[in-house]
């Protein structure tokens, strides 16, 4: 059962924040919490977990001396170690020198380098893993399309004819053998622009030829939060039948219908459950990452496609399962990475950058198409989140691996005037981003 599912409504504000919050909090607990064991760990005490900033709302010791607790801002978090002045990890020289040599080891700054290296490095990493489980349990949980393609389900469509049926197995399409798992994306973007096609399917043992929709129908399989599709009421399941005036079978068509818009308000036929109903969507200029790593602006309402039928689905074996996990992981931050950098080169728009305004209101809108989608969300947050603090920019861990590389290469840490004037400098960096996040939240359309 899916209890988000439970839930009548999703748009309102307290929604929203809860998942925002759910979100978050997840995310900074496994960071943090990576910096926290992995000291511990390297023999660095900490004094304070906090979930949260400001006014304690719940806390308890543990047997090794360290208060976990949770604050009333759920915006973010901290481990406090032995030898901290603040939450910052700034060090309080006058507490350190007054340490013995044994009560020193445990604080950041009296441990070895490659403890205090470890410890920093443990909160992104833990986001990484933290990703890579998340991406490999849903794999696991979904499974993985059947190789030879079988028909589990077919979805209901106001097409005809349709003679395909749950349990074929399809060999070929058009005359042309289905090729590998793999390719079979491929595959099916290079059949004949036809509305039906000749299948060859094995039923009960035997081949036989029927006719049925090609693969790629309007049906629509999914809906992109912030999108002219999510403010419209579509749902998926939905099949477009007609939109400006054009009648639609194939999902390319609609594709190209919008892609040529030039931005202006499109009326769609929708038909739904036996029903037809009328919508109008406006699609909206957006920047889409490619496989190569760069990006297309294109006009979108926010639909994405799929096949008709529901394949048969297996369970893969962990390393299968794993592999897709890491790989899932990798494509995150690399489209991340290559977003950023386009921004910064003035080919995209400022506006894919986004705040928590906006990323709040994702998550209500992911909440609501089902818990699956939700943490498959956080996953994705967790790995952006990890790569950001990796920037080599100081206050982030990045910038304190930085410092740490400085000190392996001439055997003492940057002074103490420069680190200064450095994190001064990052936390300018820093604010200055957030506020231009924040700011694209209330600007941007």
């Amino acid at each position: 059962m899916d209890l988000i599912g439970l839930i009548p409504s999703f748009g309102n504000l307290l929604f929203t924040i809860a998942a925002f919050v759910v979100a978050i909090s997840v995310i900074v607990a496994i960071h943090e919490y990576g910096h926290y064991i992995v000291g511990r760990w390297s023999g660095i005490h900490a004094e304070v977990f906090s979930l949260g900033f400001g006014p304690v709302l719940a806390s308890r010791v543990d047997r090794r001396g360290t208060r976990w607790q949770i604050a009333a801002l759920p915006v973010g978090g901290y481990v406090k170690f032995l030898g901290d002045a603040n939450a910052a990890s700034a060090p309080d020289a006058a507490l350190v020198s007054g340490l013995t040599p044994d009560e020193r080891r445990m604080t950041m700054q009296g441990a070895p380098l490659w403890a205090r290296a470890a410890t920093v490095a443990a909160g992104p990493v833990f986001n990484f893993l933290f990703s890579i489980v998340v991406f490999t349990l849903v794999v696991f949980w979904q499974g993985i399309a059947k190789d030879p393609l079988t028909v589990e389900s077919i979805h209901s469509l106001p097409f005809s004819p349709m003679e395909l049926e749950s349990g074929d197995e399809i060999v070929a399409i058009a005359g042309v053998a289905l090729p590998d798992l793999e390719d079979q994306g491929e595959f099916l973007d290079s059949l004949p622009h036809e509305s039906y096609l000749t299948y060859t399917v094995r039923r009960d043992g035997a081949l036989i030829d029927l006719r049925a929709p090609h693969p790629r129908t309007t049906l629509v399989v999914g809906i992109s939060p912030q999108s002219a599709a999510m403010d419209s009421g579509l749902e998926t399941g939905d099949v477009v039948t007609e939109i400006d005036g054009r009648q639609v079978v194939l999902f390319d068509d609609l594709r190209d219908v919008v892609s040529a818009s030039d931005g202006k308000a499109l009326p769609l036929d929708v038909w739904r459950n036996g029903e037809f109903l009328k919508m109008t969507l406006t699609p909206r200029r957006t920047d889409l990452p490619l496989e190569d790593g760069g990006f297309e602006t294109r006009w979108l309402i926010g639909i994405s496609g799929g096949e008709f039928y529901e394949r048969e689905r297996v369970t893969p074996g962990l390393p299968l399962a794993l592999k897709l996990g890491v790989y899932q992981t990798a494509r995150v931050a690399e489209s991340s990475l290559s977003g950023l950098y386009h921004v910064f080169a003035g080919a995209i728009s400022a506006c894919t950058i986004t705040g928590p305004v906006r990323i709040a209101q994702v998550s209500g809108e992911v909440a609501s198409q089902g818990t699956l989608d939700f943490i498959w969300l956080v996953a994705m947050l967790s790995t952006a989140i990890g790569l950001i603090n990796l920037f080599p920019i100081p206050v982030l861990d990045g910038g304190h691996l930085v410092f740490h590389a400085y000190e392996a290469v001439f055997g003492r840490p940057p002074g103490d005037r420069a680190l200064q004037v450095l994190m001064s400098v990052g936390l300018l960096v820093v604010l200055s981003f957030m506020v231009f996040a924040l700011t694209n939240d209330f600007l941007c359309p």
